[in-house]
């Protein structure tokens, strides 16, 4: 069995406890990295909790061999994308896939169905692709950041906000 599949098998359930999901472990030598995910986002302190339990654990039980440095982390806004259930929590978001087809070896849009067979993708207005998992090569989220929508929380224009925040700081 290999290092990944072990300290998988022995921190799933850890993370479980934590309240959190782990996704995937990654060993490449001298890291052992931990992704951990909750569908309400993972806080410091379910990340400390579930590093100080995996800690003790593989302290006790050591898996791997030599030494490392663990990791554990959220998969941030922009995460990869591999396995059905990641593009399944992943629905109505942004992605970037790389395919293995010709013509499209590219594609960007909103991911707007995932089953255990591939996954539909909004690319244009009214144009859907839909791919097998065995034709993507690579895919990931993306975070668009809308200026827009956090600058005009007020329904206000930027020019209008601006002045609104001169006049007054001037009195």
């Amino acid at each position: 069995m290999e290092v990944t599949e072990k300290v998988g098998d022995l921190c799933a359930p850890l993370c479980q406890i934590a309240g959190v999901e782990l996704l995937e472990v990654e060993f490449n030598g001298s890291t052992l990295r931990l992704v951990v995910d909750h569908p309400e986002g993972v806080g410091m302190d379910a990340i400390a909790t579930v590093a100080r339990e995996v800690s003790r654990t593989l302290d006790h039980v050591d898996p791997v061999k030599g030494r490392y440095t663990l990791e554990v982390s959220s998969p941030g806004l922009e995460r990869r994308l591999e396995r059905p259930d990641h593009f399944l929590r992943a629905i109505g978001s942004m992605v970037v896939l790389q395919t293995f087809l010709e013509g499209a070896s590219q594609l960007k849009g909103t991911l707007e169905a995932a089953d255990e067979n591939g996954i539909s993708v909004r690319t244009g207005h009214e144009e859907i692709q839909i791919l097998r998992y065995a034709e993507i090569k690579k895919a990931r989220t993306v975070f668009e950041w809308d200026s827009d929508r956090s600058r005009h929380s007020k329904g206000q224009q930027p020019d209008q906000e601006l002045a609104s925040e001169e006049s007054e700081t001037e009195k």
